[in-house]
């Protein structure tokens, strides 16, 4: 008895239940031609912006998939430079990430193209350089061989493995993958996005390659995806969500290619997915906008070239806390260096000193009023028991711990204000909880406040 579907006498007649479908897919193009037609309304640097964010999250994310971590700046910067698109200083990138970076601009840059035996070779010859996968030699460039044994997904210990799928045996594989190249490459009225879902799953079912097929795979989806769209800008990121849900993922794949070839309910699960990842797009948009009005904002601040670096690298992401070591190494200065910028940009209101001192001490990024609000909250709840007593006489340990309460009471509002549970803060709900603040002889850093009527002010 067949295990597998690609075993079915059958196969690949995949079927599907369109009635099902018929309203998840109606939901999926409506939401998808709306996220187009609003990034297409920006203007061209922010558009630039929102596809370069988008592209860098779906070769980070498709990457950790499959449990391979690369550097967000390499790959920002690879996309950037092959795209044409002025970031500032580039960061030296490494071959391996090159080559998912080739690999993932082709298939949506030139999505037009047909695909083709001699292209899948190039990106799987791109994703392996040295011709290794991790320590393991395998064959780059070309379909796998039976060679090493049945092509397996396994999970577990070494003794213990689960089994979730077997591949078709090697000799197949030229007959398979010329009747899926030849039917991705026809058209044959389905819809698009639908097409993307089923190339998805015929493809990592065929599982050509040695290693690489999942990432193949949803290169070979997003490719499908942009013909849908008729464009190569990416707004959103599809790996993102599987990222997210990839263990629904997985699960779903597994329980389709061990059924029948009706396939209703992988695709069903793609189109819920990519409706998520449209979702997601959104906080993309929240931070190119976010990112272009702090600019505005600061147009008349005298940044230097050091000090504009650091602030982008800090806008698009930074991992961790900044200290003045990473300041200096990213901006390739001394510590001397760094620290004279870091003050600069303190008095400026771009960044702010958490509250934690000493060897630990750091800088947060003040981008946004939840930025702002949010500083001025730790500064206070961190200062809370500190604080001095501004009266005549020293407060009893009772009197104290009353003062000390209702100034962390206020620290949890501002936290709340920064959070924007309700709506977007004002000025006036900030000088209310500042002003019960002085009332209690209760004074937050000078500097933080001034940077909450600035984010304010210009509306970030």
């Amino acid at each position: 008895m067949p295990t597998y579907i690609h075993e079915l006498p059958n196969w690949p007649r995949f079927r599907w239940d369109h009635e099902v479908l018929a309203v998840p897919l109606a939901a999926v193009r409506h939401h998808q031609g709306r996220l187009i037609g609003r990034m297409e309304g920006l203007g061209f640097q922010l558009r630039e912006e929102a596809v370069l964010q988008s592209l860098t999250e779906e070769v980070l994310k498709s990457s950790e998939i499959e449990g391979e971590q690369l550097d967000r700046e390499q790959v920002r910067s690879s996309i950037a430079r092959r795209l044409g698109m002025d970031i500032g200083a580039l960061a030296p990138v490494d071959r391996n990430v090159e080559g998912v970076v080739e690999m993932m601009l082709d298939a949506t840059q030139n999505y037009r193209a047909a695909l083709t035996e001699e292209r899948l070779f190039g990106w799987h010859a791109a994703l392996f350089p040295t011709g290794r996968s991790g320590m393991a030699k395998i064959t780059v460039g070309a379909w796998r061989t039976g060679g090493s044994g049945p092509m397996q997904v396994v999970s577990g210990p070494i003794g213990r493995e689960h089994v979730h799928f077997e591949a078709p045996v090697a000799d197949r594989l030229p007959t398979e993958m010329r009747a899926f190249l030849a039917w991705f490459n026809a058209t044959d009225g389905i819809d698009p996005v639908v097409f993307a879902a089923v190339a998805h799953l015929w493809f990592v079912t065929i599982h050509p390659f040695e290693d690489g097929n999942g990432r193949i795979a949803r290169a070979i989806a997003d490719m499908a995806l942009a013909r849908s769209e008729g464009t190569p800008r990416r707004f959103y990121s599809m790996s993102s969500q599987i990222r997210v849900e990839r263990k629904a993922y997985y699960d779903t794949l597994e329980r389709t290619q061990k059924g029948d070839l009706d396939i209703t309910e992988w695709i069903a699960w793609f189109l819920e997915c990519l409706d998520r990842a449209f979702v997601g797009a959104e906080t993309v948009l929240a931070s190119v906008l976010c990112k272009a009005r702090f600019w505005d904002a600061h147009a008349v601040d005298a940044l230097n070239d050091r000090q504009r670096l650091v602030v982008n690298r800090l806008l698009n992401g930074f991992e961790g806390k900044l200290t003045s070591s990473k300041y200096a190494a990213l901006a390739k200065c001394s510590q001397d260096t760094a620290a004279r910028d870091i003050e600069d940009l303190s008095r400026k209101g771009i960044l702010t000193r958490d509250p934690a001192g000493g060897r630990s001490t750091s800088y947060s990024l003040i981008a946004s009023a939840a930025d702002a609000l949010g500083a001025v909250a730790r500064w206070t709840l961190a200062h809370a028991d500190k604080a001095a007593w501004d009266g005549p006489e020293s407060p009893s340990p009772e009197e104290r711990r009353a003062r000390m309460e209702s100034i962390q009471a206020i620290g949890r509002e501002l936290q709340e204000l920064a959070r924007g549970a309700n709506a977007p803060p004002t000025y006036g709900d900030f000088e209310a909880r500042l002003r019960a603040l002085h009332e209690l002889g209760f004074f937050p850093d000078e500097r933080l406040v001034s940077a909450v009527a600035q984010v304010i002010q210009y509306g970030l």
